[in-house]
C-alpha cells in the first residue's frame, strides 16, 4: 500500500514524538548542583561575596597593540607544556584566555614540548591571537631520566603507586613532567630574560574578563606567586617528600623564613584532614593547583629553591613515587617565602577539571558564584581554602 506524501509526513512526526517521548521518559537529566560550604570554620565560601579586582594601582589596556614595541607590556609570557596531540585542547584554553584577558594586552605565548611541534600545531595556535608565539623544544637532558634513577626500582614504585589507585604513577612520561615543571622549565634558554610567567593548559576555561595587566600587578605589588585554587594531594603519592623537607631545612635553616612571616602552619596542618597529615608524615598535602599559576621566576632561580630542588631530585621520589610540582612549588613557597606575596587571584574565574574558581562578579559568565566543583559530593573535601584563609588570610 502507497501512503499519500501528507499522510508520510504525519506518521514520521508521529515517529520522531514517540522516541522523544521514550527518551524523557527514561533519561533522568543531571541535576544543576547550587553551590555550598560545607566547611565548619569557613562559615561563607567568600567567592559568594562580590568580588572586585585586587586594590591598588592597576595597568590598564591602554597602548598594549600587539605591534607597538613600546608598550607597558614588561617581560613575562603566557608558557604552555603541550604535545601536538592536544592542539584542540589547546586552541580551546587559548580563546577563553585570549577573549577574556590577552586580547587587550598581547603578551606572547610561549610553548614547550619534548618533540618538535607540527606545522599544524603552530597554523592553529598562530590563528588565536595576534600576540606572538614561541615554539620550543625541551633539551634531552632536561627532559630524560636523571642517570641516578634506578630503572627496576622505578618500575617496582610505579606497580606500588598503581595498586594504591595513584594516578599516572606507572607513566614515565608523567614523573618526567613533574620533574621539568618542578625545576627546569625557567633554565629553558627561551625564558633566560623572562621573569613572570602564567601557566595555562590544554582544556581549561577561564569565565571574566580581567581588565588589568596581570604580570604588572605582580611586579607593582611585589607578588611572587598567585593561584586560584587550593586542594589536598594523595598523600600516598608523597610519603617521603615532606621528611626530605625536613632534612634539607635542618642542613640548610639560613632559608627559611620566620613562622610569623611563611605559611608552614598551612604546610603542617593536621586538624582538618588528620589522616593526610599522618600518612604524609607530617605534611598536611595541602598546594596550590599549579596547572594554574602565575609566578616571578626569580623565586625558583634563588638559591633557596635551586638548592631545595637539587636536594629532591637526588633523594628520587620525581620517579620513586610521584611528587608532583604543586606540593613541590607550594613546599618551598609556604617556607622560603613571605606569605604576603602569594596572591589569590579571587577575581580570575577559572575551572580545570574537576574545580572551579569561581568569583561573584558581573564580569564572569559560564559557572555559578561560588561554585568548587561540578562533581560528586566527596570532591568538596578537597578543598584546601579554609586552611589558607585560616593561617594566611585571602590576600
Amino acid at each position: 500500500m502507497v501512503f499519500a506524501k501528507p499522510m508520510r509526513a504525519v506518521a514520521l512526526a508521529s515517529l520522531f514524538l514517540l522516541i522523544f517521548l521514550i527518551f524523557e521518559l527514561f533519561h533522568k537529566p543531571k541535576l544543576i548542583k547550587e553551590p555550598r560550604v560545607i566547611y565548619p570554620d569557613m562559615k561563607t565560601d567568600p567567592n559568594l561575596e562580590e568580588t572586585h579586582e585586587p586594590a591598588g594601582k592597576l595597568w590598564r589596556a591602554d597602548d598594549y597593540a600587539a605591534d607597538n614595541p613600546n608598550s607597558p607590556r614588561i617581560n613575562a609570557t603566557i608558557l604552555s607544556l603541550v604535545r601536538n596531540e592536544e592542539i584542540d585542547g589547546m586552541v580551546q584554553s587559548m580563546r577563553d584566555l585570549e577573549r577574556t584577558w590577552n586580547h587587550k594586552f598581547n603578551y606572547p605565548w610561549t610553548f614547550f614540548n619534548d618533540v618538535p611541534f607540527t606545522d599544524e600545531f603552530k597554523t592553529r595556535t598562530r590563528a588565536e591571537t595576534k600576540a606572538q608565539c614561541r615554539y620550543e623544544l625541551i633539551p634531552k637532558d632536561h627532559w630524560a631520566v636523571p642517570p641516578w634513577i634506578n630503572n627496576d626500582l622505578f618500575h617496582e614504585s610505579a606497580k606500588i603507586l598503581a595498586e594504591q589507585d595513584i594516578q599516572y604513577g606507572d607513566l614515565i612520561s608523567y614523573h618526567q613532567m613533574c620533574r621539568w615543571n618542578s625545576g627546569l622549565f625557567y633554565h629553558h634558554p627561551a625564558l633566560k630574560d623572562v621573569r613572570y610567567y602564567w601557566r595555562v593548559e590544554p582544556k581549561v576555561h577561564f569565565f571574566c574578563d580581567v581588565d588589568y595587566d596581570v604580570f604588572r600587578y605582580m611586579q607593582d605589588h611585589n607578588k611572587t606567586y598567585g593561584f586560584t585554587i587550593n586542594l589536598y594531594d594523595a598523600p600516598q603519592s608523597i610519603p617521603t617528600l615532606w621528611p626530605e623537607t625536613l632534612k634539607f631545612i635542618a642542613a640548610h635553616p639560613e632559608y627559611l623564613k620566620s613562622d610569623t612571616m611563611n605559611a608552614r602552619a598551612w604546610l603542617e596542618d593536621k586538624e582538618r584532614r588528620p589522616e593526610h597529615n599522618k600518612k604524609a608524615n607530617g605534611y598536611s598535602t595541602c598546594h596550590f593547583w599549579s596547572n594554574f599559576e602565575i609566578a616571578d621566576m626569580e623565586f625558583w632561580r634563588s638559591k633557596a629553591y635551586e638548592d631545595y630542588f637539587k636536594h629532591l631530585d637526588r633523594a628520587g621520589g620525581f620517579f620513586y613515587e610521584r611528587w608532583g610540582d604543586a606540593p613541590v612549588h607550594s613546599i618551598a613557597l609556604g617556607l622560603f617565602e613571605d606569605a604576603s606575596r602569594i596572591h589569590w587571584f579571587r577575581d580570575i574565574g577559572y575551572q580545570h577539571i574537576p574545580y572551579f574558581n569561581c568569583p561573584n562578579s558581573p564580569k564572569c559568565s559560564g559557572c555559578r558564584k561560588g561554585m568548587f566543583t561540578d562533581g560528586e559530593d566527596f570532591l568538596y573535601k578537597e578543598d584546601c581554602r579554609p586552611n589558607w584563609f585560616k593561617y594566611v588570610g585571602m590576600g
